[in-house]
C-alpha cells in the first residue's frame, strides 16, 4: 500500500506560497505563472491556510468582491483536513472526497511537508495499478 510519502518523493516538496497581505489579484498571478490551481498562506514559516481558484470563484467573483482589494486572508481556506507522509493514498484520497476539496497539506511533526492533490493521488494510483498489473502479468508468464 503506497504512502504519501511516496508522491513527495516524486514529485519533490517544495512549496509556493504567499503571505496573508497578498491581494487575491497577485495569489492567482503568481497561480498562473507557476501554472498551479492553488498557494498556501505562510506567515513567519507557520501554515495559515491555502487559497484555491475555487476559493476566488465562489468567496470573490460571485460575492462581488474584487481580486486587486482583497486579501487571500479573507478567502484562504483554514479549516482543511491534514495527513502525514505515512497516511496512505487511500486515506487521501477518501479525505479529500469526503470534503469535496482538491488539495490537502502534509504535515510531519507538526511542520508543512508538501501539498498534495487530488491530480498527484490519481497519479499514484495509476502508477500503482500499472505496477500491480506488470507484476502479474511476469507472475502469468512464468517470469515472477
Amino acid at each position: 500500500m503506497n504512502t504519501i510519502s511516496s508522491i513527495l518523493a516524486r514529485k519533490g516538496t517544495d512549496t509556493i506560497s504567499v503571505s496573508p497581505q497578498t491581494t487575491v489579484l497577485n495569489a492567482l498571478r503568481i497561480m498562473a505563472e507557476k501554472n498551479i490551481g492553488s498557494v498556501l498562506v505562510m506567515e513567519n514559516g507557520k501554515y495559515l491556510g491555502l487559497v484555491s481558484e475555487r476559493d476566488y470563484s465562489r468567496k470573490v467573483i460571485l460575492k462581488g468582491k474584487h481580486s486587486d482589494d482583497t486579501t487571500v486572508a479573507e478567502i484562504m481556506s483554514s479549516d482543511l483536513p491534514s495527513v502525514t507522509p505515512k497516511d496512505t493514498v487511500e486515506h487521501c484520497m477518501s479525505l479529500m472526497t469526503k470534503n469535496n476539496i482538491r488539495y490537502i497539506p502534509v504535515f510531519e511533526n507538526e511542520k508543512l511537508a508538501g501539498l498534495i492533490s487530488m491530480s498527484d493521488v490519481v497519479k499514484e494510483t495509476i502508477l500503482n495499478q500499472k505496477e500491480t498489473i506488470n507484476h502479474l502479468e511476469s507472475y502469468i508468464h512464468g517470469q515472477g
